[in-house]
């Protein structure tokens, strides 16, 4: 299977199975449209596809093209054959869990319009992770984890920072325990940056591998629905905290996190604005939200949607020539060597090597599911959780997933979230459609801006 496109001036030809991409001349990118699967290359160009391009190129050009092909079908590079099937035939899985979201705050001092957990609630009223609970999950994730060693912990909300002397604790402990059973942890804490201060900073710098700075662009954009709780906006706030942490992390290892909505489709200036308060690591999503919302992204605005990638990789390799480049989280694919077999089926494991934790200690498969209780695993007082639950993620991978099947872009996502599958078709194996599109946009930008940097170098 390939996919050929243009981007950036280039023809691009991506070749499914193997990952091989290929920037190729105008001959050979028109040619390919002409050729069928399963290919097998003949000595000589067949007489239909000289007919077919003899008004535009010489029988030179058509001959020599035709050979290119050929060559790289020989070597494994262009229409090769599905590597991945046997694997997802034989899929044997045996999950430990890697990583956890620590919901140490089902509370908020935002009231962000578009939040998919209910202004920090989750659905079940507000409350605060204890020391003891965070702790029983420690020791969970490690009675759990199997021989792996290095293990993830995620500190979610609502606001963590709201319940930041309990992160320390359960932090504090994670570390006397890893030690104790060879296990290597590693944090990361996402905060919308209100009760940022400079203790708090220095805790996160020398305890957090990561940290997930939550804002939406422009103060207009950002103020319009990100809020608090007397409806004044949280920009001004927390830009200069945001500005300060990212310059002590030498502009590494953080994100700044946005969401863009029906009210900013118009995104990628909100994305170039991040760029010039001096973020260089930065990440706008779009909402995933019930249609009937007004701020909601829908089939009507895919054409607008992709326009804007378009326009953010125009800007992104613009700046990136200058020498004041920046990442962009949804731009980023390595071409090199990317995600082990494994990873490319299964996606980000939830429900079997990822979980997230409540304040009460209850299990779900991942932060969206949080609140929907026929996901419910356990408790992390229990030491275990849902076989049946944990199995049914376990064995979704992109061979079960029907819309999948002929995606250029499925072994980049995985095919898709789990939780935005069920929340719009109440089955993880048939993804949420819209997200598609734009994943496929986003990648067609990625690798385009990776073959104009290994072009220009």
């Amino acid at each position: 299977m390939i996919h050929k496109y243009k981007q950036l001036g280039l023809n691009i030809v991506m070749d499914v199975y193997s990952g091989a991409v290929h920037v190729v001349d105008d001959v050979m990118f028109d040619m390919l449209d002409y050729i069928l699967e399963p290919f097998m290359p003949e000595s000589e160009c067949p007489e239909y596809i000289k007919e077919g391009l003899k008004d535009e190129y010489s029988a030179e050009e058509i001959e020599e093209s035709y050979a290119e092909i050929c060559a790289l079908v020989s070597a494994g590079q262009l229409f090769t054959d599905d590597c991945y099937a046997d694997i997802a035939t034989n899929w044997n899985k045996q999950s430990v869990v890697k990583a956890l979201c620590l919901h140490v705050a089902h509370d908020c001092n935002l009231r962000c319009k578009y939040c998919f957990a209910d202004t920090g609630e989750f659905h079940g009223g507000r409350s605060l992770m204890s020391a003891e609970v965070g702790k029983k999950a420690i020791d969970f994730v490690i009675n759990n984890s199997g021989s792996r060693r290095n293990i993830e912990i995620d500190y979610f909300g609502g606001e963590p920072l709201m319940n930041f002397e309990v992160v320390k604790e359960i932090t504090e402990y994670a570390k006397e325990q890893g030690k104790l059973h060879d296990k290597n942890f590693r944090f990361t804490i996402t905060t919308n940056g209100i009760l940022l201060n400079d203790d708090i900073m220095d805790y996160i710098n020398e305890n957090m591998s990561n940290v997930v700075l939550s804002i939406d662009g422009t103060k207009e954009t950002n103020d319009k629905v990100r809020y608090r709780v007397d409806g004044s906006g949280s920009y001004d706030t927390i830009v200069p905290k945001f500005q300060k942490i990212a310059e002590s992390r030498n502009q590494d290892n953080y994100y700044v996190r946005g969401t863009f909505t029906a009210y900013n489709v118009d995104f990628a200036k909100d994305v170039i604005h991040l760029a010039d308060l001096g973020f260089k690591q930065t990440s706008v999503e779009p909402v995933v939200a019930p249609e009937s919302e007004d701020y909601a992204l829908t089939e009507a605005h895919v054409e607008k949607v992709c326009a804007e990638y378009d326009k953010l990789t125009d800007e992104y390799v613009k700046r990136y020539d200058e020498g004041r480049g920046f990442n962009f989280f949804h731009f980023m694919v390595d071409l090199d060597q990317g995600p082990c077999a494994i990873k490319r089926l299964s996606g980000c494991g939830a429900g079997h090597e990822y979980l997230a934790v409540t304040p009460e200690g209850d299990i779900y498969p991942c932060h969206q599911f949080v609140g929907n209780t026929d996901f419910k695993m356990g408790n992390v007082s229990e030491g275990k959780i849902d076989e049946n639950i944990k199995n049914h993620f376990e064995r979704s991978n992109v061979y079960t997933k029907e819309k999948c099947s002929n995606c250029f872009a499925k072994f980049y996502c995985s095919g898709g979230c789990s939780a935005n599958a069920y929340n719009f078709n109440k089955d993880i194996n048939k993804p949420y459609e819209l997200a598609c599109e734009f994943q496929k946009k986003r990648l067609e930008c990625a690798i385009a801006i990776e073959a104009h940097k290994k072009l220009s170098k």
